[in-house]
């Protein structure tokens, strides 16, 4: 346990004495936990200081012990309270070996191993908190036979029976599908059985029904090509498994079952320079596949791999095989009840392998191994979940009764020493392992099937499990532990964005909701639900005027929106079904959509006239080869799109036709539309085209980057429209973000690429937003964190190698626990504040300077003014890596007013004059704050700087140099010290000059007062008159009281 940790139960209790020890009349304690009951549980941190001094010697080299009677009388003197029985207990608890006394270092090791197994207990307890199951949108028709996760590329794999491999992007986005049987007639005879991954080499390998193993690598450029078949296996391979050693790559282990009940086993000595040897007649092609027969093997005619197997399953299909390395043993399963589990190895001095097996009444369907507990878990047919130790065959060591139905996977949680198992009747329990006991049960909603075939896979690093039922997968998500968090959305954030006009924020998360926040408070204004239904937003965009929001979702539709919460018109983007909407840019005369295809469709708002409007041809035509995620404008025609596989296409926006590529590692001129296929020049992405080919041996076209070398998917693109003169310096006017955490700088005057720096390592694709002054950019990561860098002076001119120097970075800390979904740049009295959302269900509000303002959605709203009344010296800028020299004074910019032509009105205010919507000022919304008491800032109180930090320092006063005081040079004490007579001797009074005394009012009155000359005469005469009806009425009513009743 952390010292951490340890700390936090110490700090538990501030007040000496047993802390939530309720006694009752008669002394006896009242009831309550056994474990709090221990006096070790009750001790605080004042205690164990009292203990501490009581042990502490007189001389330092010195050590106390006491015996029993000893510490039960001193510890009674020194803490207390309790009783001499209690610290007998404990002196008995720390002396285990029974030496008859205990020292300081005896008591606190005791009290660290028993706050150890309390924190380790409390662990194994807790259930984990999940998601709702979640269906993810799959094309597979056909079963699901694997899910993998690639740890160097952040993707998810899931192949399925007919062969369709699914490519999945870490935020489980489904971004490519593509088939590894191109052959039509051998579809029903050609089935998938097992994929695994060999991350050490960035391949693949893919067992059919034909006998037959593939080889596939994942880092070529060009094609997504067979590198190796291995072909000629007496049985099928139904179940694969394959390790490498960390601290040797090239020592690989393949191993593989069949439908004939043997288990075979390739043991690779060269993996990362060549999986199998190629032939002499081979040709020099290396794209090329190698045709290696399995006889070849076994004769050992290959030098770089040995083969080994047995045949204890005989006749039985193999169901799962592993190779688990701190056993050194290969670990098989079948479902017949003889030889159920086999395990095998190889002794050193022996060709053959050893085997030991366990018979397991009715049989099993899956296992699996935990090494730190050395258990083998078995899923029964007999509906019982068993624990066994590898080196007792004849019974379990432990049985996990509570499902009702055969138990068809089996899982550990080897965090927390937890355990999953999966029923046929689609019942999820997690154990736990050290008291036996279910801790949670998830009945998953699946579609009722007598015939069905269940995947279970458990990915701990990301805490997703996936169910796949025939060709469903469901997704089952742990929440985060950091339950206190505050949340602006009760589902993951998908978009934020700033409205300037209203000084309003407005955000959308998957549940298909939108919410409004006032910026200056944090406060929530309004709330759309429902917008698409229950669809995704999958992103937002505003009109030129701020009055029209545009929504774009999963299902295919863009929806434009007044910000009553109107929905004007409804644009169908996917004619032929849902299309996965990436991103929405609007310009004057039209509105561009980008996502799924590779096209960009185009809607034309003077033609507007219906509620739902079908989109225009694009005539420019599909330049890209892979699909779009992203677009940009520049004034007055100048329009970039940017694809998954890092081209960036630049179009004249008037025309609508594409004149130049750039990519990272070559650029190329498009052709015209009526072309079939645009040139290829130094290289080609993937495509999605059908791809015809001879065999199932070789798969689509397809670029599956590992690294940053060769994953350039563009995620962001921002136009620098602040910077001029851009065409005559040679300078970058255009910044791009994604894949593999790269940013770079490009020309699109000269078409080239200037500067490229990797911002965040080793996370996947990035994404970033910049002010309108080009001053600050702010990129965010898939683990939350957020760098602020400054780029106001980064790139200027051309240079003619590329710059690969970082530029200024401002700070970079972690406002959001998962990836960060959305970033948005707003200037708010005179300060830039960076807006960001995140999957975590929070939208975080911090300046450039990395200070928090808040997040959306806590209690207490803040007050910008309030936030940035005492800027402060930031310490932590002096702590950042990349600047390692010095850290210059960064002055935060001016208040930028934005003008806005009131000539120039939104193509989408397009509306009949009885539904002109008027927007509202903020002052006017009644918000129950004391918003309209905002103070002005003064420009002098946002310096957060007063100097310069010259020298990098890990402590407060490193850096400080002190050293003797130098003397002062005497002083001369100042004319008026040495004859004070001259200048305060005080002057005679016929010398000072006199005073006039001023007039008196009546003598320069030169009318009498009249207030006739201060009103003017209808004023006079109406208050005359008034005064007359006054009296006329009090008259007539004094005359009826005199008048007599008769």
């Amino acid at each position: 346990m952390s010292c951490q940790n340890a700390t936090q139960e110490f700090n538990r209790r501030s007040q000496p004495g047993p802390k939530g020890r309720e006694r009752t009349s008669e002394g006896a304690p009242a009831e309550e936990d056994v474990g709090t009951a221990f006096l070790e549980n009750q001790l605080s941190v004042g205690d164990f200081v009292q203990i501490q001094r009581a042990f502490q010697p007189a001389e330092p080299r010195q050590t106390i012990c006491m015996s029993r009677e000893e510490f039960m009388q001193r510890m009674t003197e020194v803490v207390g309270w309790s009783t001499k029985e209690a610290y007998g207990e404990l002196f008995d608890k720390v002396d285990v070996a029974q030496d008859g006394f205990i020292n300081w270092d005896k008591l606190t090791s005791f009290m660290l191993l028993a706050l150890y197994e309390k924190d380790e207990q409390a662990k194994a307890t807790v259930a984990p908190q999940w998601k709702d199951l979640e269906f993810l949108p799959v094309k597979h028709k056909d079963t699901i036979q694997k899910v993998i996760f690639l740890r160097s590329s952040s993707r998810y794999l899931t192949i399925s029976k007919e062969g369709l491999l699914g490519i999945w992007g870490e935020n489980l986005k489904l971004q490519e599908t593509l088939p590894i049987t191109s052959d039509a007639t051998k579809l029903k005879h050609l089935w998938v059985t097992s994929m695994v991954s060999l991350e050490n080499v960035n391949k693949i390998a893919v067992a059919f029904t034909s006998k037959e193993i593939c080889f596939y690598d994942l880092l070529s450029k060009e094609e997504f090509p067979c590198q190796y078949k291995l072909q000629g296996l007496k049985g099928a391979p139904v179940c694969m498994d394959y390790w490498y050693d960390p601290l040797d790559a090239n020592e690989s282990i393949l191993s593989f079952g069949d439908i004939t009940g043997k288990v075979q086993i390739i043991s690779f000595t060269t993996a990362l320079i060549s999986l199998f040897e190629r032939p002499a007649s081979a040709c020099e092609d290396e794209e090329a596949t190698v045709t290696i027969n399995w006889a070849e093997l076994l004769s050992g005619r290959h030098k770089c791999c040995r083969t080994l197997a047995h045949k204890l399953h005989l006749g039985d299909w193999v169901r799962q095989v592993t190779y688990n390395a701190s056993l050194d043993a290969i670990i098989s399963s079948t479902t017949s009840s003889t030889n159920t589990v086999v395990m095998a190895w190889r002794e050193k001095s022996k060709k053959h392998l050893r085997m030991t097996s366990f018979n397991i009444a009715q049989g099993i369907n899956a296992f699996d191994y935990h090494s730190r507990l050395n258990l083998i878990a078995t899923a029964g047919i007999n509906n019982k979940v068993c624990l066994w130790n590898p080196y007792v065959v004849s019974k379990p060591v432990g049985v996990l009764w509570g499902h009702s139905a055969s138990v068809i996977a089996v899982q550990f949680f080897a965090a927390r020493k937890q355990l999953f198992s999966f029923s046929k009747d689609k019942v999820l329990r997690l154990w736990d392992i050290q008291h036996q006991l279910s801790i949670q049960r998830i009945a998953c909603s699946f579609p009722k099937s007598q015939d069905f075939r269940c995947l279970f896979h458990f990915d701990e690093a990301h805490g997703r499990l996936f169910i796949s039922f025939n060709n469903q997968l469901a997704l089952l998500a742990m929440k985060s532990e950091a339950s206190k968090r505050v949340k602006s959305h009760k589902k993951a954030v998908t978009g934020v964005l700033y409205n300037s006009v209203l000084k309003q924020v407005i955000s959308s998360d998957v549940g298909s909701t939108v919410s409004f926040w006032m910026i200056d408070t944090g406060q929530k204004i309004k709330q759309f639900t429902g917008c698409h239904g229950n669809a995704e937003i999958s992103t937002m965009a505003l009109d030129a005027n701020e009055t029209r929001l545009l929504t774009g979702s999963t299902d295919g539709t863009i929806k434009v929106w007044d910000l009553n919460g109107y929905c004007h018109h409804t644009l169908n983007v996917g004619q032929e079904g849902a299309v996965d909407i990436s991103h929405i840019l609007v310009l004057k005369k039209a509105i561009l959509v980008t996502g799924w295809d590779r096209a960009i469709t185009v809607f034309r708002p003077q033609n507007f006239n219906q509620f739902f409007i079908q989109p225009e041809e694009w005539k420019g035509g599909i330049q890209h080869r892979d699909d779009i995620l992203c677009a940009a404008f520049l004034p007055p025609q100048t329009l970039v799109t940017g694809s998954y596989d890092g081209e960036i296409v630049l179009w004249n926006s008037s025309t609508e036709n594409a004149h130049y590529v750039l990519h990272p590692d070559y650029q190329w001129l498009p052709k015209i539309k009526t072309d079939t296929e645009p040139q290829k020049l130094l290289g080609a992405g993937r495509s999605h085209s059908t791809h015809p080919m001879a065999d199932q041996t070789t798969l689509g076209a397809c670029s599956f980057e590992r690294d940053a070398e060769c994953n350039h998917a563009v995620m962001t693109l921002c136009f620098l429209e602040a910077r001029e003169n851009i065409a005559a310096t040679g300078g970058a006017n255009l910044v791009s973000c994604g894949g593999s955490g790269y940013v770079r700088f490009w020309d699109t005057v000269k078409k080239q690429l200037l500067a490229e720096f990797l911002a965040h390592s080793g996370v996947g694709s990035i994404i970033m937003s910049t002010d309108k002054t080009n001053r600050y950019l702010a990129t965010g990561d898939l683990d939350g964190w957020l760098k602020i860098w400054n780029i106001e002076e980064y790139c200027l001119n051309s240079s003619k190698s590329k710059l690969t120097r970082a530029p200024a970075l401002i700070r970079s800390f972690r406002p959001h626990e998962d990836w960060i979904s959305s970033l948005e740049m707003c200037e708010l009295g005179g300060r830039w504040l960076v807006l960001s959302a995140s999957a975590d269900c929070s939208i975080c509000v911090t300046d450039v300077c990395g200070v928090p303002v808040g997040v959306f959605g806590q209690a207490k709203h803040w007050q910008l003014e309030n936030c940035f009344s005492l800027p402060k010296r930031d310490t932590n800028l002096m702590e950042n890596k990349i600047q390692e020299k010095s850290i210059k004074e960064i002055p935060l910019l001016s208040k930028e007013e934005l003008c806005l032509d009131p000539s120039e009105h939104s193509l989408l205010d397009k509306e009949n004059k009885d539904s002109t919507y008027n927007v509202r000022p903020s002052e006017v919304i009644n918000l129950g704050m004391k918003y309209k008491e905002r103070n002005i800032y003064k420009k002098k109180s946002h310096n957060l700087y007063n100097g310069e930090v010259t020298q990098k320092s890990f402590s407060a006063f490193r850096s400080l140099s002190i050293g003797t005081l130098e003397e002062l040079p005497p002083v001369h004490k100042p004319a008026f010290l040495l004859d004070p007579e001259t200048y305060f001797r005080e002057e005679p009074e016929e010398d000072r000059p006199q005073i006039p005394e001023v007039p008196s009012l009546c003598e320069t009155l030169k009318a009498v007062f009249d207030e006739k000359n201060l009103f003017p005469k209808e004023i006079l005469d109406r208050e005359r008159r008034a005064k007359q009806l006054c009296q006329e009425t009090s008259s007539e009513v004094k005359i009826k009281r005199n008048k007599k009743p008769l």
